[in-house]
């Protein structure tokens, strides 16, 4: 069993697929980075200055301690139940930002591979047509 798993493991998709998920957490982190510190805060202050984390409405009865609050974490952290559209709207940001990224990618890999040759594939004739054939040929010859 052993050895089944170290081929399994010492296979080239394995290890590949390894390193994709260490670098796509890394990738990840960088997105967030740049949707929560440089995209986000530039939106907010094309549309007022309003930062997005704080875009929620308040679904449930609040704690008279956190009366007035408009801090998402604290209320969440408070057990306040929240609806986000603000946190939403900023993960759905990142989303595009890394769909398009992977799309810009992909193209440019696209393009930097030879493209295939066309083969161009002849028809196949049905096996009874063939048969036919042969029968007769044969009968010809004779």
């Amino acid at each position: 069993m052993f050895k089944e798993f170290k081929a399994f493991i010492a296979r080239g998709n394995v290890l590949d697929l390894a390193v994709a998920v260490i670098i796509g957490a890394a990738f990840g982190k960088i997105i967030t980075s740049l949707t929560d510190d440089v995209i986000m805060p530039v939106i907010g202050k094309i549309f007022g200055g309003l930062d997005f984390s704080s875009y929620f409405v308040v679904l449930g009865k609040m704690p008279p301690a956190l009366a007035g609050s408009s801090d998402y974490a604290a209320l969440k952290k408070a057990g306040v139940p929240l609806l986000g559209y603000g946190t939403f709207v900023t993960a759905a940001v990142n989303f595009v930002i890394v769909a398009f990224i992977i799309f810009l990618i992909v193209r440019a890999v696209n393009r930097l591979m030879p493209a295939a040759p066309e083969v161009v594939a002849e028809p196949v004739e049905p096996s009874d047509v063939t048969l036919l054939r042969e029968i007769r040929d044969e009968l010809r010859r004779r």
